[in-house]
């Protein structure tokens, strides 16, 4: 991230949160804020092995995690999917 400025946007799919509990789409949302706020806002997410270009990160919530991407450059997160832990990686 260039020298300290946090993440000013995040984006979710639509998709992504009709298949999860309202309370869990809260908690992301609250997790996704604090996120935004951060000078390096991968450091705080897990490095999913296999993917290079862009890197994706997983972000746990309870027993759900979501899969995203942090564009740097243009400070953005991205939420790719969001799922069960059990099959939300099958789809990558």
């Amino acid at each position: 991230m260039p020298d300290g400025i946090p993440a000013q946007l995040f984006v979710i799919r639509p998709t992504c949160t009709k298949k999860i509990p309202r309370e869990i789409s809260l908690r992301l949302v609250s997790e996704l804020k604090s996120l935004a706020e951060e000078k390096d806002p991968a450091f705080f997410l897990k490095n999913l092995h296999g993917f290079d270009n862009p890197p994706l990160y997983s972000l746990r919530i309870g027993r759900y995690r979501a899969v995203m991407s942090v564009l740097d450059d243009v400070m953005i997160i991205h939420v790719i999917e969001i799922g069960h832990r059990s099959s939300v990686y099958r789809r990558f």
